[in-house]
């Protein structure tokens, strides 16, 4: 550790001491930020603006309770005695002002309540109405920012533009590449980059990213380092949030803007795409009232989306569910959850330690990445929890191995794991001009040989009739012939015969034999099902899950 790393950890360390002393003093709570979980939704209750003028942070509530940090307990009292006299209980705590700091960090992950774009500009909502509905194809969205007059207009419209034509077309991320001579503007929609603008003028460039900078609260002359920030667009009901991620690279700055619709999460466990014979092995799992579900897959596969779904299917008055994430995508309702807050120490395992005393029946962990992350977890699942998380693995046997090299013991892995699900995104056909396909004779005796294989739990009554479709393309779906897509899934159940696998630590191949043993269909096998049900095409899955094997 370097002198100056050392000096700053010596003065943390006298900051907190300073503080235990001031609580021990006015008989109080010291409050350690490393160790106490933190419930996003309590800054409402208080605004930014109100913490830092009273030196303090609203870091959990429940009913009319609400915990309040303060650095100074005596400039807190005109805000408790307003806060009391609007029905709130205050339950004060003392914290060093360095922790208060990491804890108004939190500010920036709030949703903003705005009928326009928040930051320090903002847009008019008839304006971006209309812009949302004129912009509903890549084209339009190309003519209209050619046609755009940057002598007559301001120059922070153009971003409006990018705005509304990305939520009109359904991307999820709006990527601005600096390139040696221009600006290339490109839409992610439906898991594929699409160019809208492949030469954005790189003089006006400049101006774009400062206003994306001061909507996203980030700083405007650093401009050799990463910054994230955020920012939040309400149309039609709903806000919309908009995570930015700025990188320096050769060219200049380059801009990647994730579109976060709260409705793509608002899924029943009906509307993931899970098949009727799968939704009621999820459904007994979910009934359960300990053990845990992990789910797999590589970023972008929609795991967020299913276990988002698994919590708003558990969400009843008289169960606590909270969450530690990194970060916080999508904000729920009457659902506690906390955000890894490197700043603070607060980590995944630590988060984690810290939720498992404040007696939660449901726990989200975002993502186990680490041998403490991976210890906790399982011992939550042992001791009467029900747990929620991912781990980075390309199938649902694949998870297993994974938990041994974070060195979790075998024999902790098949008492505490009730189901593993991997998932992949398929593009949906187009509803509106998908047609029907030719099945050579060929393909048609593969089909039969495959349906003849499938486990006897799949019900194949809806298959009698093979019908296979392919994709056209139409002005409703932008001539891509898909428009959304869905997810193909794999679920591992974890029985008795599999916990004794699992406790020899054999390999992925050998755990792989088991589930298939058991009765599980493969990621493929469900795409290929999927195929027959007329959403998707034999092309996406053979892109998705590799060669096609029609023999299981």
């Amino acid at each position: 550790m370097v002198a100056s790393d050392m000096l700053g950890k010596i003065q943390r360390e006298g900051e907190e001491r300073e503080a235990r002393r001031k609580a021990e003093e006015l008989g109080l709570l010291y409050l350690d930020v490393k160790t106490t979980p933190v419930q996003l939704e309590a800054f409402k209750i208080i605004s930014e603006e109100k913490a830092r003028q009273f030196k303090v942070a609203p870091f959990q509530f429940k009913a009319k309770t609400v915990a309040l940090a303060s650095a100074d307990p005596s400039l807190a009292e005109p805000l408790v005695k307003e806060l009391t006299g609007q029905g709130w209980k205050i339950n004060l705590f003392v914290i060093s002002q360095s922790a208060l700091k990491s804890l108004w960090a939190n500010y920036k992950s709030l949703p903003k309540k705005s009928a326009q774009i928040t930051g320090k500009v903002s847009i008019e909502q008839e304006k971006f109405d209309e812009l949302f509905k004129k912009l509903t194809s890549l084209e339009a969205v190309k003519k209209e920012i050619a046609n755009f007059d940057f002598k007559t207009q301001p120059t922070g419209q153009i971003l409006e533009v990018v705005l509304a034509g990305a939520m009109s077309n359904r991307a999820s991320d709006i990527h601005f590449e600096a390139e040696e001579k221009d600006i290339r503007l490109r839409y992610r929609v439906d898991g594929l980059l699409r160019d809208v603008i492949p030469e954005f003028d790189k003089k006006l460039y400049p101006m774009v990213v400062s206003r994306i900078k001061l909507l996203s609260n980030l700083k405007l002359n650093v401009k050799d380092q990463p910054q994230d920030g955020r920012f939040t667009i309400s149309h039609g009901g709903k806000d919309i949030e908009i995570r930015v991620s700025l990188i320096p690279s050769e060219y200049g700055e380059t801009i990647v803007m994730r579109v976060l619709d709260p409705s793509a999460i608002q899924l029943k466990l009906s509307d993931l795409g899970i098949r009727a014979d799968d939704l009621k092995i999820v459904e007994k799992e979910l009934n359960a009232p300990n053990g845990m579900i992990l789910n797999t897959g590589p970023t972008g596969s929609g795991k967020t989306t299913t276990l988002y779904a698994f919590l708003l299917h558990k969400q009843k008055p008289e169960i606590k569910i909270i969450t530690i994430e990194d970060p916080i995508e999508y904000h729920l309702e009457d659902i506690e959850q906390t955000q890894v807050n490197e700043q603070s120490e607060y980590t995944f395992a630590g988060g984690l330690r810290s939720i498992m005393r404040q007696d939660p029946d449901v726990i989200l962990v975002g993502e186990i990445r680490d041998e403490e992350t991976s210890g906790i977890a399982i011992q939550a699942a042992l001791t009467g929890h029900l747990v929620f998380s991912t781990v980075h693995a390309n199938s649902a046997a694949g998870a297993i191995p994974r938990l041994l090299d974070l060195k979790v013991k075998p024999a902790s892995i098949g008492p505490a794991l009730n189901l593993v699900i991997a998932q992949r995104l398929v593009r949906r056909l187009c509803p509106d001009c998908k047609q029907p396909d030719k099945i050579s004779p060929e393909t048609q005796k593969n089909i039969e040989k495959f349906l003849k294989n499938l486990p006897t739990r799949v019900d194949k009554k809806p298959y009698g009739e093979i019908n296979v479709f392919k994709a056209k393309g139409c002005a409703k779906c932008g001539q891509l012939g898909y428009k959304g897509r869905v997810a193909v899934f794999e679920l591992m159940e974890v029985g008795d015969e599999m916990e004794g696998l699992i406790s020899e630590s054999i390999g992925e191949a050998a755990i792989k034999k088991q589930s298939l043993k058991q009765g599980m269909v493969t990621m493929q096998q469900d795409g290929i099902l999927k195929v027959f049900s007329g959403m998707t095409t034999l092309d996406e899955v053979r892109e998705i899950t590799g060669d096609i094997n029609w023999d299981g």
